[in-house]
């Protein structure tokens, strides 16, 4: 059984939301491998240290969107573990592979090959063992693998997420979905805190992201944030703090758990205000919604074309055409370039055609 959306289903357009979010990833990884090769950087903004706190982003509006939907479908005994498992294998997993299978082929022969040097210190069965099963979260802090291989933690996270949130909303009665997910997401942020738990912590189990972005979606089918939306004030006021998070370091607490909480409620709240809550201001733009449908790709392609980027710049700089200023341009006008190209290139050749594939279980 399957059913159609109405227009009350459907919601703004948020593709230059991913776009942006891949972008501050992007402006996070930069000035990080330039630094580390020895080539001039920039980092005295906050916004160019603001990366992890963009996938957290990622991780609530996923979580936002997965549980909606997943709830959507419940609500009309319709949902069906069997098609949510198809769409999400057809949307994650081809590209995924594809960049785990590049990343093993790069750093353990063409890094050799071009007498670059890196150590590989684990074992490649330990290797690809940790990454066919998503825990790449797990590898990258044992093993320190290289940053294409590093890139994948969060989707990871992701993926360890769809496999304990579709049995568990499908066992549970759709009457207590949010009693269950609230609870779910209030015990399960005291224990990632907790001393004697640190594993969570190393490893970066951030669940607690998802899940809130999940219980904000269902408290607003309910109607239950409708005092949100009396004034044009309390937008503009979200709006304008997490313009405040991503440019300056006020939230940054020096507490764990009261860094997360402001994160978690700021960007549940900052989700819900362009979905929800945008007084009709949408974002109207072919070209930004065309980066973010292919914003999956930028976000896996970026740390590829920067590798390259840096080797290539790295040659140039040897024959001091350029000054820093100049050269710390061109390594960010030719990431953003190359990682737009290649991802633009993966989405109309590669990725497109397992997404004709997953419209077929709608």
């Amino acid at each position: 059984m399957s059913f159609k959306y109405s227009k009350l289903d459907r919601l703004p357009n948020l593709d230059p939301l991913r776009f942006l979010l891949a972008s501050l990833v992007m402006f996070f990884h930069i000035p990080l491998l330039s630094r580390n090769q020895g080539l001039p950087y920039f980092l005295d903004v906050p916004i160019f240290s603001k990366g992890t706190e963009a996938v957290y982003m990622f991780f609530v509006l996923s979580g936002f969107l997965i549980i909606r939907l997943i709830y959507r479908y419940k609500q009309r005994d319709s949902f069906s573990i069997k098609r949510f498992y198809m769409r999400r294998i057809l949307r994650i997993f081809p590209l995924y592979y594809l960049i785990v299978v590049f990343g093993f082929l790069f750093y353990w022969l063409v890094l050799p090959v071009l007498n670059i040097p890196f150590e590989n210190n684990y074992n490649l069965g330990e290797g690809l063992l940790l990454t066919t099963f998503f825990l790449p979260n797990v590898f990258g802090v044992l093993h320190a693998p290289g940053g294409i291989l590093e890139v994948l933690w969060s989707i990871g996270i992701e993926e360890q997420f769809y496999l304990m949130i579709a049995p568990m909303l499908y066992l549970i009665r759709k009457n207590r979905i949010l009693l269950a997910l609230s609870v779910l997401t209030i015990s399960y942020f005291i224990v990632f805190h907790l001393n004697i738990v640190t594993s969570l912590r190393t490893y970066a189990f951030v669940y607690f992201f998802l899940f809130s972005g999940g219980v904000i979606a269902i408290l607003e089918a309910q109607k239950r944030l409708e005092f949100l939306k009396r004034s044009v004030v309390i937008p503009i006021l979200i709006v304008a703090a997490i313009i405040l998070y991503f440019a300056t370091n006020l939230f940054r607490f020096d507490v764990l758990w009261m860094r997360n909480l402001a994160t978690m409620i700021l960007f549940a709240l900052f989700v819900h205000t362009l979905a929800h809550n945008n007084f009709g201001i949408t974002i109207k733009s072919r070209f930004l919604t065309h980066l973010g449908h292919i914003s999956y790709g930028i976000y896996m392609f970026h740390i590829i074309t920067l590798n390259f980027v840096v080797f290539f710049m790295l040659k140039i700089q040897a024959l001091k055409i350029f000054n820093d200023s100049m050269t710390i341009l061109l390594i960010y006008i030719l990431t953003f370039a190359g990682t737009i190209f290649m991802a633009h290139l993966s989405y109309k050749y590669f990725e497109t055609y397992f997404l004709k594939l997953k419209t077929k279980f709608r």
